[in-house]
């Protein structure tokens, strides 16, 4: 089986790249598709990270396992493309370069049969140039609590404030 997958560059403009894969590949040979689709020379660490339908992170695979006494970590080499993406789990998030964050968003379109005579992995389509530089991240969230509230409501708390 054959793998369509569009791999977007997390950023404000569009960048992507459509790509044909073989489902049986290891995840670091589809690591490796990616990194040429995207101009990169793939020798910077990398992983993808599992995630639900809103690309909330969850299980990591590793492009190489970086503890001193070994881990549980899944790696690239030992995980396959059709174990981990699936028409039921189609979303993963793949990191490039842990010192600039390259962060792109990874989406099962189709799965289609083998072509015979057609090589895989195969770049069917590429839209966008790279910026020179990572698009910047805003880690910052909408704190859920004032902490500027002054606390002159105290009826509004759910506590006995004459509890000692």
């Amino acid at each position: 089986m054959i793998y369509k997958i569009r791999i977007i560059l997390d950023a404000q403009e569009d960048i992507f790249r459509d790509i044909e894969i073989e489902a049986s590949n290891s995840m670091e040979e589809f690591h490796n598709a990616i990194a040429q689709s995207f101009g990169f020379l793939g020798s910077e660490m990398a992983s993808f990270y599992t995630c639900d339908e809103e690309w909330n992170q969850d299980e990591e695979i590793a492009l190489f396992d970086m503890s001193e006494n070994g881990s549980d970590v899944k790696l690239m080499n030992e995980t396959f493309l059709e174990d981990v993406l699936t028409r039921h789990t189609p979303k993963l998030i793949y990191v490039y370069d842990f010192l600039n964050m390259w962060t792109f968003f990874v989406e099962l379109a189709d799965i289609v049969e083998n072509e015979p005579g057609q090589s895989y992995p195969n770049l069917l389509f590429s839209f966008g140039e790279l910026p020179e530089t990572p698009p910047e991240k805003n880690f910052e969230s909408t704190p859920k609590f004032d902490f500027d509230d002054t606390l002159d409501n105290y009826d509004d708390l759910d506590f006995d404030e004459n509890w000692n």
